[in-house]
């Protein structure tokens, strides 16, 4: 069924709602998810109300929890998610991010007890139109080993960033640091097809194309053929969303993907930046469509975000397909 963004956040909410998550931690994830499924990513769209939805009823969630600040010293801040939806906890952590940022030129936002966040870029947007620069970092249940090991410690955890632009859309930039995401692997486990060799580990820690397998081992980080940087990255994020605001590791905490499991108490952390403390706002504006207008002299280059932004456009115009069962769902059907 095709709706509008409006409609679409009301269907989600109200599913949500029905599991029992507060209004308030069901709007604020509806708007994470159709947000999502309007950039064309709906492995983190509305693919994902279901999943939240069994852990609100199972526990492993509590939708009554409200994020607050539990620490404040300058521009660090920790924000306890409580163990509900990770949204809200990012809400309250980029807004606070940002006042913090206007007065001291730069904040550190931690969310810990935390869940699933999403599109981790998506939530450093506001700091976008804040005039300032943003970088987020996030853990999750582990999925890679560390640099020359065998099982499973790290998760795929993502790093984010965003550059405003004087005149233009910001650049969106949001990776994960496996080979190649889970989610494809599963879908090649599902049609009974293979995998590229260099993706993942089979349970024994062998190199394995067979996918089943691959999700039964452990991802590779990115270029783990060649070098361990990639898990060095992923090491750095696990302990600046841990160790500093006391989340749980990857390997604590149950998978996202099973119904029952523990409550992951993961962290997210965001760093804001205000360029008028350093450079000023207009040179590094101006700096950086120097470096855009040299980026684009090759024709092929396309600007991080680009595609997302124009798909979010069409969907604000056009409306985004529901699913018919969710849709029934939410109205009680």
């Amino acid at each position: 069924m095709r709706l509008s963004i409006d409609e679409a956040r009301a269907v989600v909410a109200r599913a949500l709602v029905q599991a029992g998550a507060s209004s308030a931690m069901a709007e604020s994830t509806a708007r994470a998810l159709v947000l999502a499924q309007t950039q064309g990513l709906g492995s983190h769209g509305l693919s994902r109300v279901a999943q939240y939805a069994t852990h609100l009823r199972n526990g492993r969630v509590d939708g009554a929890a409200v994020a607050s600040v539990i620490g404040h010293k300058g521009g660090a801040i920790v924000v306890d998610a409580a163990s509900g939806l990770a949204f809200p906890a990012c809400d309250l952590a980029i807004r606070e991010a940002i006042a913090a940022a206007r007065e001291h030129g730069v904040a550190y936002a931690a969310v810990t007890r935390s869940h699933h966040c999403g599109v981790l870029v998506d939530h450093l947007r506001p700091v976008a139109a804040a005039g300032m620069v943003g970088l987020g970092f996030a853990n999750s249940p582990s999925a890679m080993p560390a640099a020359g090991g065998r099982h499973a410690i790290f998760g795929t955890n993502p790093i984010a960033a965003v550059f405003p632009r004087r005149a233009a859309d910001a650049l969106l930039i949001d990776l994960s640091l496996s080979e190649t995401a889970r989610g494809k692997v599963m879908v090649a486990a599902k049609e009974g097809k293979p995998i590229p060799l260099g993706w993942a580990l089979d349970a024994q820690g062998q190199p394995t194309t067979d996918a089943k397998a691959a999700l039964d081992g452990s991802m590779l980080p990115i270029g783990a053929a060649s070098s361990p940087k990639g898990a060095m990255l992923a090491l750095v994020v696990e302990l600046l969303v841990t160790a500093l605001i006391g989340g749980r590791y990857g390997f604590e905490a149950s998978s996202f993907f099973v119904d029952e499991g523990n409550r992951p108490g993961i962290g997210q952390a965001f760093i804001v930046v205000d360029p008028g403390a350093l450079a000023g706002a207009d040179a590094y504006f101006d700096r950086l469509e120097v470096l855009v207008t040299e980026m684009l002299k090759d024709a092929g280059v396309r600007l991080p975000g680009a595609r997302r932004e124009a798909l979010r456009r069409r969907a604000e115009a056009d409306g985004i397909d529901v699913p018919d069962e969710l849709v029934s769902r939410a109205r009680g059907g």
